[in-house]
This record gives C-alpha cells, sequence and structure tokens, in this order.
C-alpha cells in the first residue's frame, strides 16, 4: 500500500469528497466508487464507441448507440447495475469481489478511477491484490481494449480467478422484449482466436429489398483474451444460476463456467482465466471485444490489439490521436478552472460524446439532430473545419426542396421525424458562415448536395438561400415568425400546431441571419436576394420591437389562441431567457431598451447556478404550451437552467461589455466550480450537465444529463471568442476581449486558416475591454483585426488592453459583430 500513497502524491487540483484533476487537467481522478450519480466517460473513434461509469457501468455500440447496441444496459442511475464486468476470485479462500466495483461492491483497500482523453483506467486493491484495468477504443476499427494489470502486493503466492462478464444485445436499445431477441443470438467458442463469437438472426432494419423482420445481423461480435482461458460461458443462466444475481454469480462463486455455447441461450460473454502470482509479481492480460464484418475480420482486430505489446503501443496511439484531435487552440489564464475546461474537456465531450458517440447515461441517443451536431460541430472550426464542412454537407442533405429540412434522422435506418419546427433549418446558414468567418473557403457554397426524395440537388448556398426564404414565408399577419411546433426550445410544442402562434425569439434569430447572410450573398453576387434580407431584416425588427416588447423585456411566443407567454401579465412563464439574450447578441434590442433588457434578465432569471429559462415554472400541464409544462417546476426546461440556452446569457452579457456579468455567469456555470459541492451537484465535475434544477425545486442546484448537452460546444466557443475575445471574421482574427479586470492578462495558441498565431493580452490597467494596441510579429498595427498572413507559419500578436474602442476602431470590427461566431 505504500507504494500507492506515493503514487497519490501528485498534484489534485479542485479536490472534492470523490476525486480530482490531475495538475495537466487531463484526467479525472475518482477516489471512491459511491460518487452522487455515476460519473462517466465516453470514449468513441467516431464509430465504435464505449461509456463506462466509475462503478463498470456502461454499453458498447457501433455507428448508431441505439440501432447497433452491442451490449444490454437498462438506465437505472440509482443502481448502475448494468456493464461490463471483471469478477477476482481468490481460489484458495474461496472468496470473491470485483475489479470493476460493480457488482459485487466488494470493501477494497484501494480504488481510484480515472478518466481519461480516449481512455479510462480503474485500479482496485482487494484483499491484497492489486488489479488495474485500462479500457480504451483505438482510433480506427470497430473494437475496444481492455488491459489487465495483477499484482501480488502480498508476501504469500496466491492462486486467483479472473471472469469477465456482460450481456449481448446485439440490435436495438432498448431490449424491452427480451425473451423473443435473445432466440436469435448464436455463441461459439472459437478456440483458435481464444474468443467467444455472437451472432443474431434478426435485425429490426428493412433488408435489401425493404422488408421489415426479415433481416439479419450484418455483423460478428467477439470477445476475446491473451492468455487461455480455462473456461467459457454464453448461457447467462448457467453463469449467474436461477434466481441467482450478479453480486454473487453461480459459476464464480463455484469457481469454474461451464462451456455452454450456441443457440438455445440468454446469451452472455464470460471468459474465466486462472493466475498464479509470486509475491511482488504482476502478470498483464489483455482482452479485446468488438465487431467484425466476417470471422475473418475478427481474427485481423485480435492480431491487431490481442497482444500486450501491441494493446499498449494502441494506447499510446490512442492518447497521441485526441491529443492531434483536440489541439489548435489552447489558452492560459488567471482561472485554472476555464484553461481546463477549455483546453481538455468541453472539446472532448463536445467531439467524443455529441458528434461521435450521439449518447449518454441520461439518453440514450444514437440519431442525429439537425439543429444539435450541427451547432456541435462548430466546435472542430478551430481545430479541424473539415470537420465541419462534412457536417454542413450532412446536414444539407436531409434538406428538402421546399427548404424544409428533418427534424432528427437515423443513419442505419430510413427513419426520420419531419421538420414541425420553425427554427431547424436556419441553423445551416448560421453554421455555414461561421465556417466562412474561420476558413475564407467560399468554394464550399458552390458544391452540390442533393435533397431529400430524389428532388434534384443544388449548391449549398442554395441550400441555405432556400432555408431563409421558407421562413419568411412563414410569419404572422403582425410580421413574427411562425413558432410552428416549436422553435429552439422543443417543449413548446403545442403553441402553435395550427400555423398561427408566433416567436419573438426567431424574430431575433432570423434578423442576426438576415443581416449577415446578406453578405454572403453580396459576395455571390445575388444582389435581387441582398436586397430582399435586407428590407426583411429592417421590418422584421420593427415589427419584433413594437410587437414582442412587454414594456421591460420582450415577451417569449404567442399561442394558436393568441395566448402570449413570457408577458407580465402572466402567472407563471413571466419571461423567459432567450428572447432576451438574443435580442442583444444580434442587435433587436438597442440603446435603453438593450439596457432595460439586461437588467431585468439579470434581475428575475440570473440564480445562484446560472440563467433559468424563464421564471416562474409552470405548476399545472398548459395544453396550449406544451410538454415544458409538464415537468416538475424547476427541473430541466420548466424554470430550471437549461445549459444550452444559459451559456447564451454570457455570450449576451460579453455583447454589452459586461465584464464583470459575464465572467460570474461563466462561473456559476462552470461544472469544475459547482463540483465543489458534490452531493448538491451530483453532476460529474468535468463534463457539462444539460440542466441544473432552478429555485423552485426541491433540490436547487442538482445537475443532470450530463454529457449529451450541446451547451459543451457553445461553452468552449462562448470563452474562446466573447470572454476571450479573439474570433475569427471573413478578413481576419478580431481580437475584443471582455474579461475581468482584475486579470493581468492572458495567452492563447490558436491555428487560423492555416498558420498558427501565438496571442498574449496584457492588461496593465485593469480594464475589462478596450483594446489600446496590438503589435504583430513587433509591428504594430490599425485596429483590432489581425489579417492572416497564409504562409503557413508562426506569429506573434502582443495585445495591451486599456482604452475603449475609439469610432475608427469600432469600424475595423465591421458588421462581424452582427451575428457573433
Amino acid at each position: 500500500m505504500e507504494d500507492f500513497q506515493v503514487k497519490n502524491t501528485e498534484k489534485k487540483l479542485f479536490k472534492n469528497a470523490y476525486g480530482y484533476f490531475t495538475e495537466d487537467g487531463k484526467e479525472y481522478v475518482i477516489t471512491r466508487p459511491d460518487t452522487p450519480r455515476p460519473w462517466v466517460n465516453v470514449m468513441s473513434n467516431g464509430r465504435y464507441g464505449i461509456i463506462l461509469s466509475q462503478t463498470g457501468g456502461g454499453y458498447s455500440w457501433m455507428d448508431n448507440a441505439q440501432i447497433n447496441r452491442v451490449t444490454r444496459w437498462e438506465q437505472d442511475l440509482i443502481q448502475d447495475p448494468w456493464g461490463k464486468f471483471i469478477y477476482v476470485r481468490d481460489d484458495e479462500k474461496g472468496t470473491i469481489g470485483s475489479l470493476t466495483w460493480k457488482p459485487t461492491c466488494s470493501k477494497l483497500s484501494f480504488f481510484e478511477c480515472r478518466h481519461g482523453v480516449g481512455y479510462t483506467t480503474m485500479e482496485v486493491v482487494w484483499e491484497g491484490i492489486r488489479g488495474k484495468i485500462t479500457f480504451f477504443v483505438p482510433p480506427e476499427g470497430s473494437a475496444e481494449v481492455w488491459i489487465l494489470e495483477l499484482e501480488n502486493t502480498g508476501k504469500k503466492p496466491r492462486k486467483i480467478s479472473i471472469f469477465t462478464f456482460f450481456e449481448w444485445l446485439l440490435g436495438r436499445w432498448p431490449d424491452s422484449h427480451r425473451e423473443f431477441h435473445r432466440l436469435f443470438i448464436e455463441t461459439e467458442y472459437q478456440e483458435s482466436l481464444q474468443a467467444l463469437l455472437a451472432k443474431k438472426r434478426f435485425w429490426d432494419i428493412p433488408n435489401q429489398k425493404g422488408q421489415l423482420w426479415n433481416n439479419s445481423y450484418s455483423y460478428v461480435a467477439f470477445h476475446a483474451a491473451s492468455r487461455r482461458p480455462t473456461g467459457f460461458e454464453g448461457d447467462k443462466e448457467s453463469f449467474v444460476g436461477k434466481y441467482g444475481n450478479r453480486m454473487a454469480p453461480k459459476a464464480v462463486v463455484a469457481g469454474k463456467l461451464g462451456n455452454h455455447d450456441g443457440k438455445w441461450n440468454d446469451s452472455i460473454s464470460s471468459l474465466h482465466l486462472k493466475f498464479n502470482l509470486k509475491p511482488g509479481k504482476v502478470e498483464k492480460c489483455v482482452f479485446v471485444t468488438g465487431l467484425a464484418e466476417k470471422e475473418s475480420g475478427v481474427k485481423e482486430t485480435l492480431s491487431q490489439y490481442l497482444d500486450p505489446v501491441k494493446a499498449s503501443e494502441a494506447l499510446s496511439e490512442t492518447k497521441a490521436f485526441w491529443e492531434k484531435t483536440l489541439e489548435g487552440l489552447t489558452v492560459q489564464t488567471p482561472d485554472p478552472a476555464l484553461n481546463i475546461m477549455t483546453n481538455t474537456w468541453l472539446k472532448y465531450q463536445s467531439i467524443s460524446g455529441r458528434i461521435w458517440g450521439r449518447t449518454g447515461y441520461y439518453q440514450g441517443g444514437g440519431a442525429y439532430g439537425f439543429r444539435d451536431q450541427l451547432q456541435d460541430s462548430q466546435v472542430f472550426l478551430p481545430l479541424n473545419p473539415s470537420k465541419t464542412a462534412d457536417q454542413l454537407k450532412l446536414h444539407a442533405a436531409h434538406q428538402f426542396a421546399d427548404g424544409t429540412v428533418q427534424h432528427w434522422w437515423q443513419n442505419l435506418a430510413p427513419e426520420a421525424s419531419g421538420s414541425h419546427h420553425s427554427d431547424n433549418l436556419l441553423w445551416l446558414p448560421f453554421v455555414l458562415m461561421n465556417y466562412l468567418k474561420e476558413t475564407g473557403d467560399f468554394s464550399l457554397l458552390r458544391e452540390e448536395v442533393p435533397f431529400l426524395k430524389n428532388e434534384g440537388s443544388a449548391s449549398i448556398y442554395e441550400h441555405c438561400k432556400r432555408a431563409i426564404l421558407k421562413v419568411l414565408s412563414r410569419k404572422s399577419p403582425r410580421g413574427i415568425p411562425l413558432i410552428l411546433e416549436g422553435d429552439w426550445n422543443d417543449g413548446l410544442n403545442a403553441c402553435g400546431r395550427e400555423g398561427k402562434g408566433e416567436s419573438v425569439w426567431m424574430g431575433h434569430f432570423l434578423y442576426g441571419i438576415l443581416n449577415e447572410f446578406s453578405r454572403v450573398a453580396e459576395k455571390e453576387n445575388d444582389r435581387e436576394f441582398v436586397q430582399r434580407m435586407r428590407q426583411e431584416a429592417s421590418t422584421l425588427k420593427r415589427a419584433v420591437n413594437e410587437v414582442g416588447w412587454d414594456g421591460q423585456w420582450y415577451w417569449r411566443a404567442t399561442t394558436d389562441s393568441g395566448k402570449v407567454l413570457g408577458s407580465h401579465e402572466n402567472k407563471e412563464g413571466k419571461i423567459f431567457i432567450n428572447a432576451q439574450t438574443w435580442s442583444l447578441i444580434h442587435g433587436t434590442a438597442e440603446g435603453e431598451r438593450a439596457q432595460i433588457v439586461k437588467k431585468m434578465m439579470e434581475k428575475y432569471l440570473y440564480k445562484d447556478y446560472g440563467p433559468i429559462l424563464f421564471y416562474p415554472a409552470y405548476k399545472t400541464p398548459d395544453l396550449e404550451v406544451g410538454y415544458l409544462t409538464r415537468y416538475p417546476a424547476g427541473m430541466r426546461e420548466n424554470g430550471g437552467l437549461y445549459t444550452h440556452a444559459g451559456v447564451w446569457g454570457v455570450w449576451a452579457e460579453c455583447v454589452a461589455k459586461d465584464g464583470a456579468k459575464a465572467f460570474e455567469t461563466y462561473q456559476r456555470i462552470s461544472p469544475i466550480y459547482r463540483g465543489n459541492k458534490p452531493d448538491l451537484y451530483w453532476s460529474e465535475p468535468y463534463v457539462l450537465p444539460g440542466n441544473v434544477d432552478g429555485p423552485e425545486s426541491p433540490h436547487y442546484g442538482r445537475g443532470g444529463w450530463s454529457w449529451y448537452t450541446g451547451s459543451a460546444a457553445w461553452y468552449y466557443r462562448i470563452t474562446t471568442e466573447w470572454i476571450l475575445g479573439i474570433r475569427p471574421d471573413y478578413d481576419g482574427l478580431v481580437i475584443d476581449p471582455c474579461i475581468l479586470k482584475e486579470w493581468d492578462g492572458f495567452k492563447m495558441i490558436r491555428r487560423f486558416r492555416g498558420d498558427l498565431y501565438e496571442i498574449e493580452v496584457k492588461n496593465p490597467k485593469h480594464v475589462s475591454s478596450g483594446v489600446k494596441e496590438v503589435r504583430v510579429d513587433g509591428q504594430a498595427i490599425e485596429g483590432n483585426k489581425v489579417r492572416p498572413f497564409g504562409d503557413g507559419g508562426i506569429h506573434r500578436v502582443e495585445v495591451i488592453l486599456g482604452a475603449s474602442l475609439d469610432k475608427k476602431l469600432k469600424a475595423t470590427l465591421g458588421t462581424e459583430s452582427v451575428l457573433a461566431l
């Protein structure tokens, strides 16, 4: 045990009762297994993925976590009983435990779970046996690798057995009819591969003829060990025992597996390995689990990873892959929590969890959301913008010729939801414009992408144009965009089913897009459309301010009957955050009105843990509003912090140049600072939650819906582009920080159009904003915009804060502030 005490003398950042960050912020170390809720890691390479909690709970999938789930898992965040487990048995004493804390919940003399970027390592000491398991998904292929180390820390030889265990699903989750689906799974132990294979003769997606319920699972699943197993088991009843349980399975207690495989079982996978451990001796074993299209592919995959040396090399390659994936923008500020989240975890959460994995413990996921992964893909802009371009093309291909889009779709089956939402289609031009600012690559506008239903194809530019024209055709007689069955907020799904309800938030959103896309259209010489958008923008701004102004804030929406949401006259849902933040972000509110809006949203909506979605919460369901009124008061979209919208409050404060309020709001949302009180917060301290309970909940401050939230990419971009204020424009990088005046400055290394910029911002006068001087490679420049060199070189940018922007300097910003990001 002395060795472990020495090992854990590393510097611990933001330590709480359950864990801490390592000094570089790249690992979160959980020091006890009974966290308030499962604290997980989502590891995906874009095709294959695993999610793993600190207890060993979780599941595996490929391509789609709903339609192609490899292992069984049922959603139970209280017990966390489903996963991939490793039992340990003392073959002389007959005692059993588990190297993953679940399912035996053994008493351990040491426990540690390190969630890293692309890997998780669990290390325990059970009855003098140290077990260390590293789980990871290699960058290529369709497999996961477990590297197991066993060490006898005592003074006497030990005879130890290891039993792996998980249940096969091989198809659609949830496995709601197990007695039906188990009939189609067939297992086979192949001694030459030291592996249990599993196939399934049924997959409920259409076959090549389009027939349902007449298709075979397309893959061979496998679970293999680098050491020759003593036994195997493919039958759940033989492993667990009749009316048995996972805490003390019959086979583990007996110390022997029954060697059952075939078609007539409730199929699992378990391998039994025996170790004779001398004192101080360390032995390794590698397990590889995954999918292959053919049995020959199984052998090929195992040849890559099953050897312990090759497995260790693959782990190093995985870490290097993620280092490269996340490089491109790093920061060094006086706030270590901001550094940790910005440099590592927000990027990792967005990419591995939301874009590639599309799954989490709170939402099984699997599908693509039109607005969801499109917004998320903005995280790639300073890292690898071609990934954003790919996402734009993918989503454009899910648009109909009339400009409407699918709300969501599955990538492995012809399943989709037609869009009856008002905002989805506008995120295509929104994200495109941000891509153009980052890259200057206007050639993307001319790439052809097909429409749905074989309705021809058009350029990306035309796809965006049709989206805008469609929204312009859907306005009320008062000139406000229709809300339909929800705008950004799906929970307002009853407001506009009859095509009469209005959305003031959509007015703000559309106004900014019309202004900004007119610049793109001008570049494309589409003069008639430029003139149309500018006229529509002017008319829309006037309508929103005349119709949607409630006296001290903007109301949110109207229903088909004309009922107003977000008015001072409402008893519930009196003021909504989105209708205020976006009026500042896109400039529909100006002058004194903008000041009033800012004051009112801070007064009514800014709470201890960030800006709540609206206030007060609904206490009874409202048929005219939608399902958000059916949540308990204060939870999720009913008066809670819905983090996606909450981070837009930070953005609005930056636009208003209130650095103190922006940073205060940032910190109130930050999972690292919230993690200082983990038994109140519950959620992981290293990734953003989707929601936090509001003041009308008895659990005020409790987080939930972690990992699978669109807030991570936004929090990242708002931090770098609006708090730190280094943001791309069509013709350069704008330098416009909005920081705490107490800061002495900060540094950023950022890739931009093939160049690398080393930016140092100094704040000698201790101001919140205002650029006094900018030097590029030692030469003073006029204004605060750094023009791209395009030479592939490294350029040093020195920035001095200390004066408000004068009129000349404001002119250099151009209209990039009209549509932020």
